[in-house]
């Protein structure tokens, strides 16, 4: 497996921020302040409840120290590694106030992302015969898609833009109100620069010989059946990038990888993947001051 590059802490911190913010509110953690005083020390260990591929620990550990400094995390597992049930996943030592209060938000973000790296790497696998790349979309939870698209890199995916500025995907909403897809091409020409790429979504075999003539970039063919997909890819006879969307899961993904698109363009690894069971289980016989 190929090393997944480490997320930078600017890239999330302030998603951890808010996070931690939400829970504590204007009172903070009334159950651990009652309880527990405050040069209580613990150990506990981060686990991984059910078999999954991991990705977040890095960012569930920086959780603990936005609280407490002095709260050590020992990554037990590298991010996009595959996991048994029960596995350790990561050791935490240090105050138990602030272990227990970021506990919550550390876990959802552990449990969210490993559940989409574990949805990807599904659909990665059920593909591997074919020589289509699984790509995500930017059906994401608002504020949260830098997390998910890393989680679908660490299912061994592929992401598509990260939003609306880094690449032109020319929609049916477009073309209708463009006219034609000629014409929303030109509009895009002429006013992008020549470092963006252009894909045009097609329903049609008709639009798909439009979108060819209008010299775009990428195809993106949408809800078509595994028969038209052949045909569609035979039309193109790789004069540019085919991307095929529109309800794939693993049960479907192999029968249109089959029909030799280049990409799988897959909505519900990020906006409906389960989470993955984690939880954070302290050691009893740590607690100490």
């Amino acid at each position: 497996m190929t090393t997944l590059p480490s997320l930078h802490p600017i890239q999330y911190e302030s998603i951890l921020r808010r996070g931690l913010e939400e829970d504590l509110g204007l009172a903070g953690d009334l159950t651990s302040d009652a309880i527990i005083p405050d040069d209580v020390t613990v150990s506990g260990k981060l686990v991984a409840r059910t078999a999954g591929r991991i990705a977040g620990v890095q960012v569930a550990a920086h959780t603990f120290s936005l609280l407490e400094h002095k709260v050590s995390v020992e990554l037990l597992v590298e991010e996009g590694t595959d996991t048994s049930n029960d596995a350790v996943l990561a050791r935490v030592d240090g105050n138990a106030r602030s272990i227990l209060t970021a506990e919550r938000v550390a876990l959802n973000v552990l449990g969210r992302m490993s559940g989409i790296a574990t949805a990807t790497q599904s659909i990665v696998a059920a593909v591997k015969p074919f020589k289509a790349t699984v790509v995500c979309t930017r059906k994401t939870l608002p504020g949260l898609r830098v997390l998910e698209k890393y989680a679908v890199r660490a299912g061994g995916g592929v992401n598509h833009r990260f939003g609306l500025d880094d690449a032109v995907l020319i929609k049916d909403n477009h073309l209708l109100i463009a006219g034609s897809v000629q014409e929303a091409v030109s509009r895009v020409r002429g006013s992008v620069g020549h470092m963006v790429k252009v894909e045009v979504e097609v329903d049609t075999m008709a639009q798909l010989e439009d979108a060819l003539a209008a010299g775009v970039d990428a195809v993106l063919l949408d809800n078509m059946d595994v028969a038209t997909l052949r045909d569609a890819v035979s039309l193109v006879n790789s004069r540019v990038i085919v991307e095929a969307s529109g309800g794939i899961t693993p049960d479907t993904a192999p029968g249109i990888a089959q029909t030799g698109v280049d990409l799988l363009s897959v909505g519900w690894i990020t906006h409906s993947a389960p989470a993955l069971d984690v939880a954070l289980d302290i050691d009893a016989k740590s607690v100490g001051r």
